[in-house]
């Protein structure tokens, strides 16, 4: 008798165990994935990173997010959010003598002083090749068609973009960013956070219109062509990515190598953010995060 006590003791201690390993189970996906920083399956060489899920902000992963990060061309991203908002497409744009200002050895997509292109075309040299002589000349003429004033110097359009760009940021939720030009070049002062940039680049991807340039394996018409840097839309390339969709390289001997990623499978939504990582790494570190948020299972709240 005492033994069968035992028996139905013990019987009852697995079941409630069991119970409870369930519920433990449910509110950790109620409450979403959490505790996935230190997730052991996870690894990436970027010394920040993050992937957030694009429809609700949730951070599915993250790696020193919160740190401040130089992010080199990525800053594009921001650059062409702010153009297509307060610009047209089918606008014409002339080139100006902003194309003098080029750096050695920076990205280029081209232009030419005097040529007159279309800012969608502007915005596939800024985001396609990641041409900083774009990133000016979208700059100015967005500046200029904000404040109404076509009379200014090509200098105060430029410092008036900056402080567009750090207004918007802050409207975005990137609190802990500060930008110093609408390129990337290196700045002490120009920084930001992998989940700063993250915020930026999902509300970027709300707009049809960004997400069309940056989702283009190429663009051509008659005036030009250009191929996208971001190896993941590439079919042909070792990184190529099943649903990646965008969005934006980067690099500099100071940021390292950048990429903000964005890819889509069955309705979810998923952008991944990796800064200073290397040349073959960052693809890879991408990759792995985008791999985890289509295999991982969380509610948004």
């Amino acid at each position: 008798m005492r033994n069968m006590k035992l028996v139905v003791v013990g019987l009852i201690g697995l079941v409630l165990l069991s119970w409870g390993i369930q519920m433990f189970g449910m509110d950790k996906i109620q409450r979403g994935w959490t505790e996935t920083s230190s997730d052991s399956s996870i690894n990436i060489n970027g010394e920040a990173g993050i992937l957030l899920d694009a429809d609700s902000g949730k951070a599915i992963y993250a790696k020193n997010s919160e740190k401040r990060m130089y992010p080199a061309s990525t800053t594009k991203i921001l650059t062409a959010l702010l153009a297509i908002e307060w610009g047209s497409l089918d606008d014409s744009v002339t080139v100006g003598k902003e194309v003098r200002l080029k750096s050695q050895g920076e990205s280029t997509a081209w232009l030419k002083e005097g040529q007159s292109l279309t800012l969608r075309e502007l915005l596939a040299g800024l985001m396609l090749p990641s041409g900083n002589d774009a990133a000016r000349t979208i700059a100015i003429y967005t500046a200029k068609k904000q404040m109404g004033r076509t009379d200014i110097s090509d200098e105060t359009a430029l410092s008036y973009f900056v402080r567009m760009m750090n207004q918007k940021a802050k409207q975005l939720g990137a609190k802990d960013s500060h930008f110093m030009n609408p390129h990337g070049l290196h700045n002490s002062k120009h920084y930001t956070t992998a989940h700063d940039l993250g915020l930026i680049a999902m509300a970027a991807m709300e707009n049809q219109s960004f997400k069309d340039i940056v989702s283009s394996r190429t663009f051509s018409d008659q005036a030009i062509t250009y191929e996208n840097r971001n190896q993941l839309l590439n079919s042909n390339s070792p990184y190529y990515f099943e649903g990646a969709n965008g969005i934006k390289t980067g690099f500099t001997d100071e940021a390292g190598y950048c990429l903000v990623s964005a890819a889509e499978r069955n309705g979810k939504k998923l952008i991944a953010v990796i800064l200073k990582s290397d040349q073959t790494s960052v693809w890879n570190d991408s990759i792995t995060l985008l791999k985890k948020g289509f295999t991982t299972e969380y509610v948004n709240n």
